[in-house]
């Protein structure tokens, strides 16, 4: 890799197209669809619901494969990758953000972001320290030992973000991070996700339908019918 990591393409996206079938219906939610991701880069997904942005995150984090075309991330094109490998490749290289935390509530803080690590070589020891690490970053080494229960909703995706970036990703895909959440909660939670991305040099994809965070990107795509443009559809 040269030096020029801002100009590396981290993501590439080619000619994608992803068909689901429902009883007799065939539904196109993709079509010949390309993308460019750059290593850095923070980048908004939005489009109407049922658009496919969901779709082309869970393309691009390997949760699942395109019908046809190519996904490359991290030079590693996905397809070519069975199941066993993907799912290493996906502990390794992808931190996912949800919109409802999906936090275990018999576990707490500290315990739920360590748990990325159990598919790692590190023991118990390190675990604990890198899931300290990771609280403190988002702002939470004092609740580390909460439960969820006992977190308000932006500190629960606060969890939910140490949890994604405890094992160092190369890339973050977020699908609607602050959806759950009203505007000052919200807010925080952009602010981390830049802080992330600028200090932290992350690269970052996050799927919103809402502009206020689709701001904070450092830009913007709009996906709709399958197709992306760089304007917000009619």
């Amino acid at each position: 890799m040269s030096g020029d990591g801002n100009n590396q393409v981290l993501v590439n996206v080619r000619q994608v197209e992803k068909v689901f079938t429902r009883g007799s219906e065939t539904v196109h939610v993709l079509q010949g669809l390309e993308l460019q991701v750059r290593r850095g880069e923070f980048l908004a997904l939005m489009g109407p619901s049922g658009s496919g942005k969901s779709t082309l995150l869970n393309l691009i984090g390997g949760l699942d494969r395109p019908t046809r075309g190519a996904v490359e991330v991290a030079g590693d094109d996905l397809a070519h990758l069975g199941d066993t490998r993907l799912a290493a490749w996906r502990a390794r290289h992808v931190g996912f953000i949800f919109q409802l935390y999906n936090l275990l509530p018999v576990l707490t803080a500290e315990r739920n972001v360590e748990l990325p690590l159990l598919l790692t070589h590190l023991n118990r020891a390190q675990r604990r320290q890198h899931a300290a690490a990771a609280l403190q970053v988002v702002g939470l080494s004092h609740r580390s030992r909460h439960y969820p229960r006992q977190l308000s909703g932006g500190e629960q995706q606060r969890v939910g973000i140490a949890r994604a970036i405890v094992t160092d990703p190369t890339l973050l895909l977020c699908d609607e991070p602050t959806g759950d959440l009203d505007r000052q909660s919200g807010d925080g939670i952009l602010t981390l996700l830049q802080a992330l991305n600028r200090e932290h040099g992350k690269t970052i994809v996050m799927v919103t339908h809402d502009p206020h965070a689709s701001a904070r990107a450092s830009r913007t795509v709009y996906l709709d019918k399958g197709q992306l443009s760089l304007a917000p559809p009619p």
